[in-house]
C-alpha cells in the first residue's frame, strides 16, 4: 500500500523512544458557510489527515476539496468516523447498538474512500473521532463494532486510537495494524486501576493546551524518552507511532509547525505511518 523504503517509515513498533514518528490533524470539518481551522495551514506540518467523514461535520464539497488538498501535500488521508451527531459535533456518547454502529462507520468509510479516489489518493487508515474515540477505549462491544466495520472494508487499514485501550486490544485479535496515538495538545490524566493515562474531560482546567512552546517541548520528551506529565504532575511512561493536533484548536497551525520545528531540531523523523 505504501511503496516508501522502510527506512522512511516510523518504527513499526513500540520500543519506547522513537526516531520516526507521524503527525496526524483532525481537518475537514467546516460545513457550509460554517468555516472551522486552517486545514491548508495545518496541512504544512502534518504528515496525516484525519479527514471528517460527515456524521460528525463536514459537508461534501468540504471533504473532496480537503482529500484533494492533502492529496496535492502528500498528506496521507485517514478516515475519521464519529457518532452520526452534527449538532454535537460527535463530543456526545451515543448508546449505538453494535451492528448500527459497524453499518455507520463502515458507510463513512466508504463515502470518504470514494471522495479520496476523486482527488487521486486513498483512505490510508482509520481513526475514531470525539466521543467515540474516548468510549471505545474501554466499551468493549463498540470497540468491535469499529473493528467489524474496518475489516468489512479493508483488513489492511490500520486503525489508530488510545494506547492500552479496548480498541487497540481488539484490533490486534482480529489481524489489523493498531497505532498508538498521542495527543500534542491535550492534557492527560493518571488511571486509578493501574491502565493507561487518558485524556482529560475537556469541561475540567487543564483538558486543552494552547501553548506552542509547551506543546512541543511535551511532544519532543513524549517522543524521545518516553514520558509524559499528567495534570496530576505524574510521569507516565507513554509510547506512540503518531502524534495527533487538533486542526480546531486556535492556534493549530503554529503549534504543529513548532512541533514538527522541535522534532527535526532533534534529529527526529517526521513522516506517515501509512
Amino acid at each position: 500500500m505504501d511503496e516508501r523504503p522502510a527506512a522512511d517509515l516510523p518504527d513499526p513498533a513500540p520500543t519506547g523512544p522513537r526516531r520516526s514518528i507521524d503527525l496526524n490533524a483532525d481537518v475537514g470539518e467546516s460545513f457550509g458557510r460554517w468555516v472551522l481551522g486552517d486545514d491548508e495551514g495545518v496541512m504544512r506540518s502534518v504528515t496525516s489527515a484525519n479527514v471528517a467523514c460527515g456524521f460528525h461535520a463536514g459537508d461534501p464539497l468540504t471533504l473532496r476539496r480537503t482529500c484533494a488538498l492533502a492529496a496535492e501535500r502528500g498528506v496521507s488521508v485517514g478516515a475519521q468516523v464519529g457518532y452520526r451527531d452534527l449538532a454535537g459535533f460527535g463530543r456526545r456518547f451515543l448508546d449505538v447498538a453494535p451492528d448500527d454502529l459497524a453499518a455507520d462507520v463502515l458507510y463513512q468509510i466508504g463515502a470518504l474512500g470514494a471522495l479520496c479516489r476523486a482527488s487521486g489518493t486513498a483512505v490510508r487508515y482509520v481513526k475514531p473521532h470525539g466521543a467515540l474515540y474516548n468510549a471505545v477505549v474501554h466499551h468493549r462491544e463498540q470497540a468491535e463494532a469499529v473493528v467489524a466495520a474496518v475489516l468489512a472494508d479493508d483488513a489492511d487499514l490500520p486503525l489508530l486510537g488510545l494506547p492500552g485501550s479496548v480498541l487497540l486490544e481488539r484490533a490486534t485479535a482480529a489481524g489489523l495494524v493498531a497505532v498508538p496515538e498521542l495527543f500534542a495538545d491535550r492534557g492527560y490524566t493518571s488511571a486509578t486501576d493501574g491502565g493507561p493515562a487518558t485524556l482529560v474531560d475537556r469541561r475540567r482546567d487543564g483538558a486543552v493546551l494552547h501553548d506552542p512552546d509547551e506543546v512541543a517541548s511535551r511532544v519532543l520528551r513524549a517522543v524521545t524518552e518516553g514520558v509524559l506529565t499528567t495534570v496530576e504532575g505524574e510521569d507516565v511512561a507513554v509510547d506512540a507511532a503518531s502524534v495527533c493536533l487538533h486542526g480546531d484548536s486556535p492556534g493549530a497551525v503554529a503549534m504543529a509547525a513548532a512541533v514538527r520545528e522541535r522534532l527535526a531540531g532533534a534529529g527526529v523523523d517526521v513522516v506517515a505511518f501509512a
